[in-house]
């Protein structure tokens, strides 16, 4: 697919159609037990790769996208909210589907569903892995095996995260918006104003990396260590099922995007700017009594894992244990929840 009109917002990605994504940075869960859903620590800064071009990897320009920072074993979701118009995303890690576990493909399916519906969806903490469950997404480098790429295809070759928008056949959309301009009257007549997008606030924001000097001759493209995704913890989290018939969705995407992962040392020298501050420290956050979330959507259904995430191991498996200790919110903590500027991001050949 060549051309695509995803665009960076800040540092949203909105992809066509109005679905929009955020990388969220969070703190890491432990790999025993089922959690609440952490918090959102604020956003990863993304970047176009082709604003980088003589600065990145040869295989990196070749696959067009954006690149955002991240630590080894950070932890991270993806945030949905702001998305205007029902899509169906598929989420890939190393080009693995993150709800299906089944290689990346080019059509929606059903039977695995490969894709999460927006904005029912409101986030994704983690691939599919349980009833009700998923485990969070967390930062490895690639050749150690700990990414779900390679352990489910038993190579590790892509890395990053992948996203691919299908918005609804032109029939449907047309049929949805006249449904929601007579939503909106009702509303208005009643003098009800309908909320805004739903999401968890995100305390203790990152501040924004300030810049550093730019290379001196400009910075050198040169090979450089991949990072993929791999699994922590497990958390309480629904991967809803699509309520539509498959044939509501167009044939083929509308757009689609290649996110590399990127460590700290490599973006401070491609982009001359700084990184993120590193993870926030457990027992500072706990202690501070911040929040943690609880979601349940009652009108909607989780979809049943499927065996290849099923049985991916966590990161801990492969690079050690987790020597931070965990620090066990209060109950009070956790809170329930109810139920396009910029030039366009450049895509290559993936």
């Amino acid at each position: 697919m060549t051309g695509t009109s995803v665009r960076i917002d800040g540092n949203t990605l909105r992809l066509p159609g109005g679905a929009a994504v955020r990388f969220v940075r969070t703190l890491r869960l432990p790999e025993t037990g089922t959690h609440p859903l952490p918090p959102g620590l604020g956003e990863f800064p993304v970047r176009r790769i082709a604003d980088h071009a003589d600065a990145v990897p040869e295989a990196w320009r070749a696959r067009g996208g954006v690149m955002l920072p991240v630590y080894l074993r950070e932890a991270m979701w993806l945030s949905f909210a702001g998305t205007r118009e029902p899509a169906a995303l598929q989420v890939g890690v190393g080009k693995v589907c993150a709800v299906s576990g089944r290689p990346w493909s080019d059509r929606l399916t059903r039977d695995p569903q490969n894709y999460v519906v927006l904005p029912r969806q409101p986030w994704l903490d983690g691939v599919n892995s349980g009833t009700g469950t998923v485990r969070q997404f967390v930062a490895v480098p690639l050749g150690t095996g700990a990414t779900v790429e390679g352990q489910v295809t038993g190579e590790e070759v892509w890395g990053g995260v992948q996203l691919q928008v299908f918005p609804l056949n032109d029939r449907e959309l047309a049929r949805w918006r006249e449904e929601e301009r007579r939503r909106a009257e009702a509303l208005r007549d009643r003098g009800i104003r309908r909320r805004g997008a739903l999401g968890a606030a995100m305390p203790m924001a990152a501040p924004a990396p300030g810049a550093a000097p730019a290379p001196s001759g400009g910075a050198r493209a040169r090979s450089a260590p991949a990072m993929g995704l791999g699994v922590g913890g497990s958390m309480r989290q629904e991967v809803y099922r699509d309520e539509r018939p498959l044939a509501d969705w167009a044939e083929r995407p509308a757009g689609r995007v290649f996110v590399h992962l990127v460590t700290p040392p490599q973006w401070r020298r491609i982009t001359g700017e700084a990184p993120p501050p590193s993870p926030v420290d457990r027992a500072a956050y706990t202690r501070a009594g911040l929040p943690w979330y609880d979601y349940y959507d009652q009108d909607a259904h989780d979809l049943a894992p499927t065996e290849p995430l099923q049985d991916v191991k966590p990161v801990g498996d492969w690079t050690g244990d987790d020597h931070e200790p965990w620090q066990q919110p209060a109950p009070q903590q956790i809170q329930p929840l109810g139920d396009a500027p910029g030039s366009p991001v450049q895509d290559g050949d993936w």
